[in-house]
């Protein structure tokens, strides 16, 4: 191999190594002029949410928006198909479909450990529920988008191409994972669990070829948590006014201190529905023209 080689691929650009190396050093430049020019209003919004960092997740969100437009635009010069943020990627059908897949393994995962009574539901401070709704939605959609573009966008395209897709999910899933282990109450239980949420987000985001259904499905997975149950997401707490939900039950199934999301009930829900993305897939193969 010529010295060429060892940077550029035969499509004339640059190997993805080198550019994912060069994306992390625009998201890191970008990150800091975002929090240096607006560090007022970030720091406002975090005194209006009453929730720590959340203008800091803004921040990074639009310095890693930047870093994708950087990277496609000037770098690589592909289309946004490549991350799978195309027009058609944004269809209201496919994102809201995303919504619902989300949305259903940890509704399934709360329903049954309320069942069995490993969750109950208790009263607290009053409070206007819609006020508490949208300050935590403020903070929950930039840090799934966030996370999204960080762990199943730009970086899993640029690995796809290089190792394959099925290293490149399992590479960024385990990163995803690590992504938590600065949240409060995170041992190794719930950073297998956000691991595996890794997989089966990426399983969204293969089936419906849409990193905004992955997106949709992330956030509905919080929103589910923070908003209608009023439980702790991924260890850190959210505005709970009027009533809240109390972990009762054994931490290997309820989540503990890190939630539900981080319990066998919520494993059980994903391998199910990883179980359904599969058989669908199969399905749909097999009815396609040949």
């Amino acid at each position: 191999m010529t010295v060429r080689g060892l940077f550029v691929s035969g499509d004339g650009r640059l190997r993805a190594p080198w550019r994912i190396g060069i994306f992390f050093l625009v998201f890191v430049v970008l990150a800091g002029i975002v929090a240096l020019l607006f560090q007022e209003p970030l720091s406002a919004l975090d005194r209006w949410t009453g929730i720590k960092n959340t203008g800091g997740e803004i921040a990074v969100t639009v310095a890693i928006i930047g870093a994708n437009v950087v990277m496609l635009c000037w770098v690589d010069r592909r289309p946004w198909s490549y991350i799978w943020m195309d027009r058609a990627a944004g269809r209201a059908r496919v994102v809201g479909f995303g919504f619902v897949l989300g949305a259903a393994p940890i509704v399934v995962a709360t329903m049954g450990l309320l069942a069995v009574r490993w969750l109950s539901i208790e009263a607290s401070p009053a409070g206007s529920w819609l006020i508490a709704a949208l300050k935590v939605s403020v903070l929950l959609a930039p840090a799934a988008l966030f996370e999204e573009l960080m762990s199943r966008g730009y970086i899993l395209a640029a690995l796809r191409d290089w190792v394959g897709m099925p290293a490149a999910v399992g590479i960024t899933s385990l990163a995803f994972g690590l992504l938590h282990l600065t949240n409060p109450g995170a041992t190794a239980q719930p950073i297998v669990m956000v691991t595996l949420a890794g997989i089966f987000l990426a399983a969204v985001l293969l089936a419906t070829k849409s990193l905004y259904a992955a997106w949709s499905a992330h956030f509905a997975w919080n929103w589910v948590m923070a908003v209608p149950l009023h439980v702790v997401v991924s260890g850190v707490p959210v505005p709970r006014p009027g009533y809240q939900t109390v972990d009762s039950g054994p931490d290997w199934a309820s989540g503990g201190p890190w939630g539900p999301e981080g319990g066998a009930f919520a494993a059980a829900a994903m391998l199910a529905g990883l179980a359904w993305l599969y058989v669908r897939h199969q399905r749909t193969q097999q009815t396609l023209p040949t």
